[in-house]
């Protein structure tokens, strides 16, 4: 990777992506992180006139305090978190992943305790709705192999995808938006999918380059109950740890009733979390021009151009359906002709075909061949 690559990168986070502002505090919560760009965000903040202040971590060692958690010792790391977000106002987290797998031999009970008693109180009631934020991976040799790629192409991946013209994104993203915003009705018909669901005056949100990095998705949160219908999701996916292949899900009233994949008690397990993790949180088409193909991590494989994707479980305030649940887990459907193709309809009106927008207004979203 080019000096270059890495200070634009770190301009997209700090003057893009959380819009700090002189005098504000951003913290950069890291994990495996090379200290050559923790220093490039560093110079960039104080750039801004910002006030950086850091948490450095390895999931090696994380992995050792999940593998010994105990509810008074997430109490404890709950609160030192909390004050840190006390006196933030924007939130950078940056993981270098050096193994995938790292946490896939730490039990149920244990992730249990490790969100309800530290992740819940720290990301979903205090950071997500109340700071600036975006998170990111940065690019390792674990995410290269994972992907099927050479390093040096994957790291031309990552930064093509991370640094898009997010601003000329949104500005094109606009005419979905307010097509979706009065719609009520989205149908999927792809191979073993057929899939109906309301998201009548339910908010719908651009991913911008606000939240995470690589970003370029549109979102809205399904009415609860309106899902009927059946879907097979051709991306591979991992949760926790695990891998899951070929997951297929059947809809009754919202929920989803019946699950299968290549680990059918381990992905029913996950689903039996709590009531709310059978119910979905989240719609969405992928948009980022540069990612178009899955590597198994979703902040890439959501945004892959040409596809929808479904999150199993908690909704986003931003746009809020009511559904309560200790995860979100998305699943991605590509409906490009390499992947089998499909099409989605809104009020009856195709508007996808075999991955590329059909409608007229939608023209300006599809990649030029």
């Amino acid at each position: 990777m080019q000096d270059r690559q890495i200070r634009a990168l770190a301009d997209v986070i700090v003057n893009y992506s959380i819009y700090l502002h002189p005098g504000e505090v951003a913290y950069i919560d890291t994990l495996n992180l090379p200290i050559e760009f923790l220093e490039t965000l560093i110079d960039s903040i104080v750039a801004a006139k910002g006030i950086p202040i850091i948490s450095i971590k390895s999931d090696r060692i994380l992995r050792k305090i999940y593998q010994n958690i105990s509810i008074r010792a997430m109490e404890i790391e709950r609160d030192i978190e909390l004050s840190r977000m006390g006196h933030c106002d924007a939130y950078i987290g940056v993981k270098a992943p050096q193994n995938i797998s790292e946490f896939s031999d730490i039990p149920e009970e244990n992730w249990r305790i490790f969100k309800q008693y530290f992740w819940e109180p720290v990301h979903l009631k205090t950071r997500i709705p109340h700071k600036k934020w975006v998170t990111l991976r940065w690019p390792t040799p674990a995410m290269a192999q994972q992907a099927g790629l050479s390093i040096e192409t994957f790291e031309k991946l990552f930064f093509s995808a991370c640094t898009v013209d997010y601003l000329g994104l949104s500005q094109r993203m606009t005419p979905l938006k307010e097509l979706m915003e009065h719609t009520d009705t989205i149908r999927i018909v792809a191979p073993h999918t057929d899939l109906e669901f309301s998201i009548q005056d339910n908010p719908v949100i651009k991913g911008d380059g606000h939240w995470n990095l690589p970003d370029g998705e549109i979102l809205v949160a399904p009415r609860k109950d309106s899902l009927n219908g059946h879907i097979r999701f051709n991306a591979p996916t991992i949760f926790m740890g695990k891998y899951f292949d070929n997951v297929q899900f059947i809809f009754r009233d919202g929920r989803i009733h019946k699950a299968t994949s290549s680990d059918k008690s381990g992905i029913n397990d996950i689903l039996d979390t709590d009531e709310g993790a059978r119910y979905c949180g989240e719609f969405a088409f992928g948009l980022n021009s540069c990612i178009k193909k899955p590597m198994r991590d979703i902040i890439f494989d959501e945004k892959i151009f040409g596809s929808i994707h479904l999150a199993a479980g908690n909704a986003y305030p931003e746009s809020d359906n009511g559904n309560r649940s200790r995860i979100h887990w998305d699943f991605i459907l590509l409906l490009s002709k390499l992947y089998g193709g499909g099409k989605v309809y809104c009020d009856e009106n195709l508007i996808m075909k075999d991955g590329r927008f059909t409608s007229e207004k939608l023209q300006n979203l599809n990649i030029r061949d």
